[in-house]
């Protein structure tokens, strides 16, 4: 599987001005890093042309250094991909009513959800959780546009 990235861009004007294909404040493509002491790395399009001299891309949209998310190259019940910085909602097989709330984070050996302040599943909780015969993870929002459904939860949590 070839990893699949995101980035969130404040700005909607930015897209308009270079052509960039978005879905609202999301750009989807391949991830550039910049050199390490750069602030900035990219999301471009499909290689068009490559050789000795230059790279020729479709498009690119730079991006704040190190704020691109990858997919998990999960899918939740409704067949949505899981990408890092997701809002994601566990829902009981007795009822859709959420039992839980997380954020999905890459956690070095692999994505994990964050269920509270304090607390993390494992990635092959994750895994198991979305598969086929038993997906029971929705994603309900993500970490830029709505961090409230997380802040309310853990707020929840700890009480």
């Amino acid at each position: 599987m070839v990893p699949k990235f995101r980035a969130y861009i404040k700005d909607l004007d930015e897209f308009e001005y270079n052509d960039v294909p978005h879905k609202g404040h999301f750009v989807y493509g391949n991830l550039i890093k910049g050199e390490p002491n750069d602030d900035v790395d990219a999301i471009v399009g499909n290689l068009i042309e490559i050789n000795d001299e230059y790279v020729n891309v479709e498009w690119w949209q730079s991006i704040e250094k190190g704020s691109a998310e990858q997919s998990t190259g999960l899918k939740d019940a409704n067949g949505k991909e899981i990408y890092e910085g997701d809002i994601l909602a566990w829902h009981s097989s007795i009822c859709r009513k959420h039992n839980w709330v997380g954020v999905v984070l890459y956690r070095g050996a692999g994505f994990a959800v964050q269920e509270s302040d304090r607390s993390y599943s494992s990635p092959e909780w994750l895994e198991c959780a979305c598969r086929k015969d038993a997906n029971i993870i929705e994603v309900i929002g993500n970490i830029h546009e709505d961090k409230d459904l997380l802040e309310e939860n853990w707020r929840q949590t700890n009480e």
